[in-house]
């Protein structure tokens, strides 16, 4: 696929400000207020998975309106010591599979929760187990549709707040240093990571690759890919019905996510990317902390010739070299 967004040089300085409903601030605050009133945490039982190097739990914590949601938690065998963190979201349609699927982080002396995706899993991988007892707004089939003419109803709504309750979560495992938590993320999961940044204040670090959910009026007119393409064939036959859905998409919109972080961020784009269109990335990268009177540490990678995969194992080098950076001057700080 042949680049098809901003030349290079636009990218760098594309700085759009989002659309942002008047209530947004207080609608996020009301949501995750109503979601703190239990603690996270609701059973902690070890797996066996035959890994010898590796110890893994299976989490289940309280998300959205105090579901149940589940996770893999995975630590170094035979470490004791309080861990930094990283919270990792997975990619649209995935679940979170088998806790042997996704050992990076913890090999690299990390200890690693990876949330399941609720009301997902059967598009790829090896399943979810997680179900979205709140999917009956109206909307298409796929996540990013359910409830579309509602931002209170909004299939993200809950997904968000679930990922913001899963650092609350990873938080209270024990063997965890509290105060060094990373969210992390590729596509959906980018974007999720995106929102965790913005929504949780002392969060330590952030790594957002190929981020859903950036730029997203742009990304509906140059895209009928991915979930993007699941919104515009909704609305193609629910004519009419575009005001409604841009309302509920404003509530999700990462720029506005990307404006309120705190913490240090790292991000990542293919440049070829048709499935989250690269100026949805720029756009966050370069408004990334503008309302919250900060200067975080913040890099971006991309890679011209690569699409949604962006730079794959070479990108996720950069990344355990800049998150061990990152983590080692928090911990001096603390």
């Amino acid at each position: 696929m042949p680049a098809f967004d901003l030349p290079p040089g636009e990218l760098e300085a594309h700085r759009p400000l989002p659309e942002e409903p008047p209530g947004f601030d207080a609608f996020w605050r009301d949501t995750l207020k109503e979601a703190a009133q239990t603690d996270p945490l609701v059973s902690v039982r070890p797996v066996e998975t035959g890994l010898r190097l590796t110890e893994s739990w299976d989490v289940t914590f309280r998300g959205f309106a105090g579901d149940p949601v589940r996770a893999w938690f995975t630590r170094p065998a035979g470490v004791r010591e309080p861990l930094p963190a990283v919270v990792e979201y997975a990619g649209y349609g995935r679940g979170r599979g088998l806790p042997h699927e996704r050992l990076t982080w913890v090999n690299a002396g990390y200890a690693h929760l990876l949330m399941d995706n609720r009301g997902q899993g059967d598009q790829y991988g090896n399943g979810g187990a997680t179900p979205d007892p709140h999917a009956t707004a109206p909307g298409g089939p796929g996540p990013a549709v359910r409830g579309l003419l509602d931002p209170r109803d909004h299939h993200y709504r809950r997904l968000i707040t679930d990922a913001v309750r899963a650092v609350a979560a990873v938080r209270a495992l024990p063997g965890v240093d509290a105060t060094r938590t990373a969210a992390v993320g590729n596509s959906q999961g980018g974007g999720l990571a995106l929102a965790v940044a913005g929504l949780v204040p002392d969060l330590a670090a952030a790594l957002v690759t190929a981020p859903l959910l950036c730029g997203i009026r742009r990304a509906l007119d140059l895209t009928d890919a991915g979930p993007y393409g699941e919104i515009t064939a909704y609305l193609s036959v629910h004519r009419g019905s575009e005001q409604a859905a841009y309302r509920t998409l404003s509530y999700l919109e990462g720029i506005s996510f990307a404006r309120r972080a705190h913490a240090p961020a790292h991000f990542g784009v293919g440049l070829r990317d048709t499935v989250c269109p690269p100026s949805g990335a720029y756009a966050a990268f370069n408004r990334y902390a503008d309302l919250t009177g900060t200067d975080p540490r913040k890099e971006i990678h991309a890679y011209p010739f690569n699409g949604h995969e962006g730079g794959d194992a070479v990108h996720v080098r950069r990344q355990l070299l800049w998150l061990r950076e990152v983590l080692e001057v928090t911990s001096l700080s603390a």
